[in-house]
């Protein structure tokens, strides 16, 4: 394979124009005579793609995403700032799907974010009761992490003034203590029915059930969106045994066109402790890696933990979802097992809660390749940077976020916000972080991920906080390859492009290290290769 350049992103960030591979694996990578004479080596006789003045790179690695969900989001009404800027809209949406619905089938939409409603609130269960009042209406927040229900979906559910808020969860109320039907982190147990998953206090419940074929058909629809993008490489940030049997049966169907790396969700620690699962197995395309922790709500949604209060509504303060020791002792049983862990940590009150522990566990066992993650991880103070520093932990961060709400960060929390995801400051204090798309919360576009991450703009054009926080393309790029496979524990296979790894590759139109800053997102994905095979072609 030719083009015109080639970006390996090895150690030494060296550049070349071919690639030679074989049964999947890259067998040598530099010129074009390099690359034959290494052929003619080996006795082989390839077959020349030319792929003209293309660039290479390799295929992205996105971390943290969430794929069932995403393709699940695909079917449901898109209420999003682009299709409704006022509950009025997204009420008018919701009506004309629950037109075309057979009756009783639950009617839901996602993509609201409060602040970007003309209104500045969150829609009540008053407003959806609007759109149907014989059935389920759900519309889910853009961060994932709840949303608003009718007053149908509480009253079959039990929830009402007197219904106590779950450990790690809110049902909000109005000022005469009724439900407003707005919802928030494990109250989203609820959603999933009486036999449908549960996943207690450890987490948000987004795992509703559709028919296993449908559910096939979702994250085959999610896939193609991934490979779109040029991302060969999924962490799938929150599997529970939904995720983990639709998984399974595409790879036994020879359908699961993505690498997929595991994180089960913390309400199967003891499941796989009993299992002996702790360490990672599995194949080139379907692994177990880790167990993913919750410790507090998201910062779109206004449920990360302030106990302060947020400025934008001190009213508010959000939740933690463990209390400090009980998830410490969490930590220090899946450490103590071998296992890596991933916690979800917005505030510098829940990051401060996972650094402790994390610190504390490998104080107990030490383990200087652990590779303990904290996912997000958006407001880490100066002395949490060095601590985790010193202690190894990685980052992983969205820079799509802010490009999508780093106002509304900055209209929750006040002028700490345009901190968010602060990349600058990791890399000044040698933090490795690695960037991922979180989708559905941000589409799987790591091109306008990495754009982000050099500029630091917005979608609506500003810029949030100082030059210090952004970093170079250079960088950006490697956080979204090999640092993502680093953060898997796959770097050994995977985000470069070395002799012995495998042919994933992305094909872009134009060269992100060679364009203007605000020119890298526009560049086209023309092609992307998993395991020497073209798996997507932009026509």
């Amino acid at each position: 394979m030719t083009a015109r350049t080639v970006h390996t992103v090895d150690a030494g960030d060296t550049t070349a124009t071919a690639l030679l591979f074989d049964r999947g694996r890259i067998l040598a990578v530099g010129s074009v005579a390099a690359c034959e004479e290494a052929g003619r080596h080996l006795g082989l006789d390839p077959e020349r793609i030319d792929l003209g003045d293309a660039v290479v790179v390799p295929g992205f690695v996105d971390a943290h995403a969430h794929p069932l969900m995403y393709g699940q989001m695909m079917t449901w009404v898109d209420c999003g700032p682009e299709r409704a800027r006022s509950i009025p809209e997204i009420v008018a949406l919701l009506r004309a799907a629950a037109a075309g619905l057979p009756p009783g089938r639950p009617v839901r939409g996602y993509g609201y974010e409060q602040a970007n409603l003309a209104e500045r609130r969150h829609p009540t269960r008053y407003e959806l009761d609007e759109v149907a009042a014989d059935r389920e209406v759900y519309l889910m927040n853009a961060s994932g992490h709840g949303g608003v229900v009718n007053s149908h979906t509480l009253a079959v559910n039990g929830v009402g003034r007197d219904t106590p808020d779950p450990d790690g969860g809110v049902f909000f109320r109005d000022a005469d203590g009724e439900p407003t039907g707005e919802l928030s982190d494990a109250a989203c147990n609820i959603l999933t029915g009486v036999h449908g998953v549960k996943v207690g206090h450890h987490g948000p419940n987004f795992h509703l059930a559709d028919e296993p074929e449908e559910h096939l058909r979702q994250l085959d629809a999610a896939t193609r969106r991934f490979l779109a993008g040029g991302v060969t490489t999924v962490g799938d940030a929150q599997v529970t045994r939904r995720e983990f049997d639709m998984y399974l049966r595409l790879a036994e169907g020879g359908r699961l066109d993505l690498r997929v790396s595991m994180y089960l969700l913390s309400h199967l620690l003891d499941d796989a402790l009993e299992m002996g699962l702790v360490g990672a197995f599995g194949n080139a395309h379907l692994s177990f890696a880790g167990i993913k922790f919750y410790a507090d709500g998201t910062l779109g949604g206004w449920t990360a933990y302030f106990p302060d209060g947020y400025v934008g509504d001190p009213c508010r303060t959000g939740q933690l979802y463990h209390e400090p020791a009980e998830y410490a002792e969490l930590i220090r049983r899946a450490h103590r097992a071998g296992l890596q862990t991933a916690t979800h940590a917005q505030s510098p009150t829940a990051i401060e809660m996972v650094v402790s522990a994390l610190e504390s566990a490998l104080a107990e066992r030490p383990d200087p390749d652990a590779r303990h993650r904290i996912e997000h991880c958006g407001l880490p103070t100066p002395d949490q940077i060095r601590r985790m520093a010193a202690a190894g932990i990685r980052p992983v961060n969205q820079t799509q976020h802010y490009f999508n709400w780093g106002e509304g960060v900055e209209q929750a929390v006040g002028t700490p916000g345009e901190r968010f995801n602060p990349l600058g400051e990791f890399r000044d204090a040698g933090v490795a972080y690695t960037l991922s798309s979180d989708a559905p919360v941000a589409e799987p576009i790591p091109l306008e991920a990495i754009q982000t991450a050099v500029t630091r703009v917005t979608r609506r054009g500003r810029k949030l906080g100082p030059d210090s926080l952004r970093v170079a393309a250079r960088d950006a790029l490697r956080a979204h390859t090999v640092e993502g496979a680093v953060s898997l524990g796959r770097e050994a296979d995977l985000g470069s492009l070395e002799a012995g790894k495998y042919a994933d590759f992305a094909v872009l139109d134009d060269d992100p290290l060679g364009v203007d800053a605000d020119a890298i997102s526009p560049i086209r994905v023309r092609e992307t290769w998993v395991g020497g095979e073209r798996r997507h072609r932009t026509v």
